[in-house]
């Protein structure tokens, strides 16, 4: 497994928390309970913190970095979708951030919003909670996400984690 310290700052990965062998965590990040990083997603905490929340998921390729005086936290019961991008950002608890997606510094994603794949949350943006944001930069559409529909996904990828933990095997 691809997890590292740089100096004396160390990643804090919940013991129920499934980590990809292929996913790479570096420095200051915090990973919470049943929570999921796919394969060759980084999330890299070396200038500032990332935290993620309970039965969040990172899915595959995606990046999550902070900076020094930004951190990046995401929620509990997120959803953020395959190679999508997340800097020094906030994002609330029961949001999808959508395939190919980027959120940018100092904006904030609220709870049971959607980032649809693609578009591009701009600096210091705010996505109203159960809000749709769509488009480059995006444009929101209120009303249009069911956080509910973001939580049955979430727990999905908790099933699928527990089901890495206990049956996942290399082949060579």
């Amino acid at each position: 497994m691809a997890i590292y310290a740089i100096g004396d700052l160390e990643p804090d990965i919940d013991m129920t928390a499934f980590v990809h062998p292929q996913a790479t965590v570096i420095g200051n990040v915090k990973i919470g309970p049943s929570s999921s990083v796919w394969p060759q997603a980084v999330l890299r905490g070396d200038y500032g913190s990332i935290t993620v929340g309970s039965g969040s998921n990172i899915q595959d390729g995606a990046v999550v970095h902070a900076t020094d005086d930004l951190p990046t936290v995401v929620g509990d019961l997120v959803v953020v979708g395959h190679l999508a991008h997340l800097e020094g950002c906030e994002i609330h608890d029961r949001v999808l951030i959508g395939v190919g997606s980027v959120v940018l510094h100092r904006a904030v994603v609220e709870t049971g919003a959607t980032v649809a794949a693609g578009a591009v949350i701009t600096n210091g943006m705010q996505v109203p909670a159960r809000s749709l944001a769509v488009g480059i930069p995006a444009t929101i559409k209120d009303s249009r996400s069911d956080p509910g529909l973001i939580e049955f996904m979430a727990k999905v990828y908790i099933d699928n984690a527990a089901r890495y933990l206990g049956a996942l095997r290399r082949l060579d």
